[in-house]
């Protein structure tokens, strides 16, 4: 399991880097394209590259979310079946999303295929292949992300422990020992 968190570790890393630094440049490309426009110049490039900027930091940032298991979920629902049922419908849902991004990935790769020798419209030295190998490599990423944090939820599942919950009750626990803290302090 060591090895499963410390490769978790530096995926989740990479991929918050990747994210932030996406998000930095998007809000740097909006910020100039704002102030050439009210300088009277309007870039032919800032639409499209925008729009792909913004691709980039949903599949990059969705990643992270599966390896962090932030997506939306129905823990409360799962955790009200009975321990057999929990787990089979946890198997079968986790198939799903799987096989969702499986297929996904191959498409991706089918669709660069077939962009071969595109370019942008705005950019004309930009083949359209690199702008859409987001979609393969985000499905890539969000399955490692998917397979590496399933040992931990699916042993919370089964110990009927919720993700959500647990985070909840971990930050009032939290709070609530700081807070003693500044109590028994006071009271001295």
């Amino acid at each position: 399991m060591d090895i499963l968190n410390r490769i978790s570790a530096v995926m989740a890393l990479l991929l918050e880097w990747i994210t932030v630094a996406l998000m930095v440049a998007l809000t740097g490309v909006v910020i100039v394209a704002v102030l050439a426009r009210l300088l009277g110049e309007s870039f032919s490039w800032y639409d499209e590259v925008a729009a792909i900027m913004l691709a980039w930091i949903t599949y990059y940032g969705s990643a992270l979310a599966a390896l962090k298991r932030r997506h939306i979920g129905f823990d409360t629902v799962l955790l009200a079946l009975p321990p057999r049922w929990r787990m089979a419908a946890l198997a079968f849902g986790e198939a799903v999303v799987l096989t969702f991004f499986v297929l996904m990935a191959q498409a991706g790769f089918q669709v660069l295929a077939i962009l071969e020798g595109s370019y942008l419209v705005s950019l004309t030295w930009v083949p359209v292949q690199l702008t859409q190998s987001v979609i393969p490599v985000g499905a890539i990423l969000f399955i490692a992300g998917q397979l590496l944090s399933l040992p931990d939820y699916w042993s919370k599942t089964a110990r009927g422990i919720s993700l959500e919950h647990a985070e909840i009750e971990e930050e009032v626990d939290t709070e609530m020992h700081k807070n003693a803290g500044h109590v028994v302090g006071e009271v001295r």
